[in-house]
């Protein structure tokens, strides 16, 4: 990746975290469910984070950040996309925003593995867990309710 194609590429990862915060606020507006409200407008705060850390990488201001490794459970695989609805259940969005982190987690795992340059890939790796770990607290917390039977 030379270059010029990674700071296309982070400009457009940027535009990808604007694109779900905006995502996100619109789920939390239309969602009639405070819990799921408040799901929503968390996941925005986290996403608005996420382009803040891809601007200062972007503009040379961050050299590096460390995620833990998270557990991958791989729920968010073996659920369907539910259709945002004001009306839809707290577990269905909780899937729906699985399957969010789920894509921005894949994309940038590919972004690592087209990264010729050792920093570069890092920082791509450095993403993709932050959004496993993401994903990984949205799928417990799917699991917890969605299969509330298991309890």
């Amino acid at each position: 990746m030379t270059i010029a194609e990674y700071k296309q590429t982070l400009t457009m990862a940027i535009g990808n975290e604007v694109e779900a915060y905006d995502f996100y606020k619109s789920a939390a507006q239309k969602s009639k469910s405070e819990n799921l409200k408040a799901t929503f407008n968390e996941l925005a705060d986290e996403e608005m984070k996420h382009k803040k850390t891809l601007e200062a990488f972007l503009n040379n201001e961050a050299k590096q950040m460390h995620f833990q490794e998270a557990a991958d459970y791989k729920i968010s695989e073996s659920v369907y996309l539910p259709v945002l609805t004001a009306e839809m259940s707290f577990a269905d969005g909780i899937a729906l925003a699985m399957k969010k982190e789920e894509e921005a987690m894949n994309m940038y795992n590919k972004f690592a593995e087209a990264s010729t340059e050792t920093a570069q890939r890092d920082m791509f790796i450095q993403l993709a867990k932050m959004e496993q770990g993401h994903k990984a607290k949205l799928e417990e917390l799917y699991s917890n309710t969605a299969y509330t039977e298991v309890w």
